[in-house]
């Protein structure tokens, strides 16, 4: 008996969704359809880092309509599953598995020694991103990717790009940047306990985790944001996950700003998706709001601002004084929250209008 393993029905140990419906054989079934392409996307990174890379996805499909994707990462719940065949979590089984396999492409867009020396040892025809090298080392695998290598060994070359990351990963992938989008999945149309479509909602994403502390805009700000939205008719509402969470009770209470507690994933995205506007530095809530197309006030100072994209939903509100500590964990001069809260308010107000 015929047996079509390209087909993308075919399951190999349980039987194929046209048998099981309609009790077809691959020898008279119409819904043959063959995969081309074999395609691995390599990227491990924070929920975060996995949604901003979602944009590669539009010109891979527009490219290779018929391939079958396989993207393996650490952080499996963004990674949007009617683009992908499959999704790997990052574990031996999964490396096992892919070792088993041969690829047209692999993309591989980190630079953590585990992917790049994964990278280096699946049969592949092509490699995209970063490999290794003799001594155990990142480098280029070709020269789609040395514009963002260089940018991620000089500072001088860091400071200087003008690229966004979407632009700079899209690129690496080979393709030409259109502004391609986030991919999220949407949420449920659930409406949290306490908001009302007619109110304008501003979510205000408190903290920023625990790896770059130097990016806190500081209790007492969020408080007097909350008491002057409140004032002003708005609806506050406190983001954050369970690092935030007794930072977040106290400005609920001092600045009488809704809050609704740590999350699951899912409520969270959905609280989110309430809101008419976000303010927030580099987090995962960030990436979030650009997914679902929030007005969005950003707040920066460590990063090279023209790594974001905001796709026109905002704005990137800095310190007037220039960052001194780079990447380091905390720091004295405590320039973000020197950012008004006023000049916060008014980008509010001349982005959504008046309450």
């Amino acid at each position: 008996m015929e047996v079509k393993q390209d087909c993308i029905f075919f399951k190999g140990d349980i039987p194929c969704k046209p048998h099981k419906n309609n009790g077809y054989h691959c020898d008279n079934c119409p819904e043959y359809k063959s995969f081309q392409e074999r395609i691995l996307i390599i990227k491990l990174g924070a929920s975060g880092d996995v949604l901003r890379t979602t944009p590669i996805l539009h010109p891979l499909r527009e490219k290779y309509p018929n391939a079958h994707i396989t993207w393996i990462t650490r952080t499996t719940e963004f990674v949007p599953t009617h683009y992908v065949n499959h999704v790997l979590e990052w574990n031996m089984d999964s490396v096992l598995w892919l070792l088993g396999r041969e690829f047209d492409i692999v993309y591989n867009l980190d630079k953590d020694k585990e992917a790049i020396g994964l990278a280096n040892r699946l049969q592949t025809k092509v490699l995209k991103g970063y490999k290794i090298n003799e001594f155990g080392y990142c480098i280029p695998a070709d020269d789609d990717s040395l514009h963002k290598w260089n940018t991620g060994i000089w500072d001088d070359l860091c400071l200087a790009n003008r690229k966004s990351y979407p632009q700079e990963i899209v690129e690496l992938c080979g393709f030409e940047y259109k502004k391609q989008e986030y991919i999220l999945e949407r949420p449920s149309t659930f409406i949290p306990f306490g908001l009302t479509p007619n109110f304008k909602t501003i979510g205000l994403n408190t903290g920023c985790g625990n790896r770059w502390l130097t990016r806190l805009w500081g209790s007492d700000n969020w408080v007097s944001l909350s008491k002057k939205l409140n004032k002003a008719g708005y609806v506050p509402v406190l983001l954050g996950g369970p690092h935030e969470h007794e930072m977040n009770m106290r400005i609920s209470t001092r600045g009488k700003a809704l809050y609704f507690g740590t999350k699951p994933l899912s409520e969270f995205i959905n609280i989110i998706n309430n809101c008419d506007l976000v303010v927030t530095s580099v987090t995962m809530a960030m990436h979030i709001s650009i997914a679902l197309k929030k007005k969005l006030i950003l707040f920066n100072n460590i990063f090279n601002k023209h790594e974001f994209e905001l796709y026109g939903l905002g704005t990137i509100l800095e310190p007037d004084k220039p960052c001194k500590c780079c990447y380091k964990n905390t720091c004295d001069e405590k320039c973000m929250e020197t950012i008004p809260v006023d000049t916060v308010f008014n980008e509010i107000v001349k982005l959504i209008g008046e309450a």
